[in-house]
């Protein structure tokens, strides 16, 4: 009973007895009137949202990531005995927490099996022949793409010099590729040290890599684009650096071709093959020197110029084994009151690259952070439903694999919804969010932020809210650039919601000199700073599931 009315009932009673006996005497009693106390000031109403922010902690996260990024996962890479430790350990997390494992007809409720198709090279069949002489795989040659050549082929090689198609410069005009095999220099032509077609003389697109041109040659119908690179030590800086993921199996959706990009809304690209040097003049039937000759006649010109190189006949055969296997999306579900039909999925994906040269690469940043965050966030829900203040919005807790082979864990998702997309009301993506990106410096309270705007700006409003009530982190927006040339928006799982048209925010710190290294340890996590990011991202989520109204798809940017 408040305070203020006990107050005055006493003071009732005390008059009370005091002129009783005076009225029986009928004697005059002259009572002293009192005045009323005000009433105490009303308490505010407790904020929750702070309340169980509070139990998100840097040593719960620190207990988490120590698990998950330990070497007893093995780096955890998609299909392996380490990945599905992992998915064991986030499995049981989501029970102790007490929350709902929603996977109907799965021997686990909480896992939703599904499978990939893994496909390696077969590197005991590797055949690269000119005349008489024999090349060989991961030392001449290489590629990262698809191969058309499972069996003994005999190339139909064009030359179209630099494989280059830009206003009034066009390497193809004139000549027939559809169907053949393509040999291009990589590159662009130069003079004086400068681009001829990049702007202000800055090396463009057709420099920076081959996909570009590979895009181009895609367009025109070749099978396969073969890349000659004059220069002999940047063919092998390039041959050492992707070596260890050569040799490491690609993934792809059953029935899916290895060429398609993340997004799969791009045609399946031309495979292309790179050659050494010395491979490639003989490719070419030429020499150093003639191969000089034409770069610097196409510079003085400014245009392609006729070449005389005439590839002699050349057999090759790059056959790549496949087999199937299982994995496993692992997620925890809480029930919402009253508005339980609408689910806010919070996500992060505990896949990693696994073990390359014999290093383990234990990702801790790179998703181990995202992961930790998503069971502390897990753990602020759990304990607030538990003590009566369940969320009104239903969420759902989703750690996916399968994003470094290409998303494909919440691809399957949500081409296999447990829940409908329609009533998926957003989706809060974290993934590398406890380091310092190499933008900015030590201490730098900062979040990177990606498509909080693209769908809704109800949800990029509420999270710049939540941040300047509760977080006061500075927000960076760069990689939301629709020119940013990483593409991050369409580089982690957030998207595979965002193009189904269910808006998202994408959490993350950027890129540092650890990325997909074997020194991606948690020593070097930032804890004070991801428990603050992971507190952001539970406040933002906090006003998603308790408001009033679902936010409105309001905007469609790139």
């Amino acid at each position: 009973m408040h305070k203020s009315l006990l107050y005055a009932l006493a003071l009732s009673g005390a008059t009370l007895a005091s002129v009783a006996p005076a009225a029986a005497q009928k004697t005059k009693v002259k009572v002293k009137t009192k005045t009323a106390q005000p009433a105490a000031p009303a308490q505010p109403a407790t904020d929750w949202s702070v309340t169980y922010a509070g139990s998100i902690t840097q040593e719960d996260l620190r207990q988490h990531l120590s698990v998950i990024a330990s070497d007893a996962f093995e780096g955890r890479e998609t299909g392996t005995k380490g990945q599905k430790m992992a998915a064991d350990y986030l499995a049981k997390q989501f029970q102790e927490l007490g929350l709902t494992g929603p996977v109907a007809n799965s021997d686990n409720p909480y896992v939703q099996h599904f499978t990939l198709e893994r496909s390696l090279w077969d590197t005991e069949k590797m055949k690269l022949q000119i005349g008489k002489q024999s090349y060989t795989w991961l030392t001449d040659f290489y590629s990262s793409s698809d191969s058309p050549f499972g069996q003994e082929t005999t190339l139909q090689p064009v030359f179209v010099g630099y494989g280059i198609e830009q206003g009034d410069y066009n390497d193809y005009a004139g000549l027939d590729v559809k169907g053949k095999d393509l040999v291009a220099l990589l590159g662009e032509p130069t003079a004086d040290g400068k681009a001829l077609l990049g702007e202000g003389g800055k090396p463009g697109k057709w420099s920076l890599d081959s996909r570009a041109k590979t895009a181009l040659a895609t367009e025109k119908g070749a099978r396969s684009i073969i890349f000659v690179n004059p220069n002999a030590a940047k063919f092998t800086e390039n041959l050492t650096r992707f070596k260890p993921y050569l040799q490491q199996a690609r993934v792809s959706m059953p029935g899916k071709n290895l060429s398609l990009g993340k997004d799969k809304a791009e045609p399946a690209r031309v495979s292309a093959f790179f050659v050494s040097t010395p491979l490639g003049y003989e490719l070419l039937n030429t020499s150093e020197a003639a191969v000089a000759k034409y770069q610097a006649a196409v510079a003085a010109a400014g245009k392609p110029v006729k070449a005389s190189f005439r590839p002699g006949k050349v057999l090759i055969r790059a056959p790549r084994k496949t087999e199937t296997f299982a994995t496993e999306n692992v997620m925890g579900y809480i029930e919402g009151s009253d508005k339980k039909d609408e689910v806010l999925v919070v996500s992060a994906h505990y896949d990693h690259i696994g073990v390359i040269d014999g290093k383990i690469h234990n990702g801790a940043d790179d998703d181990g952070s995202g992961t930790a965050a998503v069971l502390e966030l897990a753990q602020a829900f759990a304990q607030a439903k538990a003590e009566g203040h369940a969320p009104r919005r239903s969420v759902l807790f989703l750690t996916v694999t399968g994003e470094e082979k290409g998303l494909f864990g919440s691809e399957y998702y949500t081409d296999n919804p447990i829940f409908p997309l329609a009533q998926t009301v957003a989706d809060l993506n974290l993934d590398m969010v406890g380091r310092i990106d190499e933008n900015h410096k030590p201490g730098d309270q900062y979040v990177s932020l990606v498509g909080s705007d693209k769908l809704s700006s109800e949800l990029h409003a509420i999270n710049e809210a939540a941040n300047k009530q509760y977080t006061q982190l500075d927000f960076d927006y760069r990689y939301n650039d629709p020119n940013d040339p990483e593409r991050v928006y369409y580089r982690s799982d957030h998207y595979n919601f965002a193009k189904h048209k269910i808006p998202v925010i994408f959490y993350t710190t950027g890129d540092h000199a650890d990325y997909h290294k074997d020194t991606d340890d948690i020593e070097k996590i930032e804890f004070p700073l991801l428990e603050k990011r992971a507190k952001l991202v539970f406040h933002t989520a906090w006003e998603l599931v308790n408001r009033d109204n679902r936010i409105v798809v309001d905007s469609n940017k790139p």
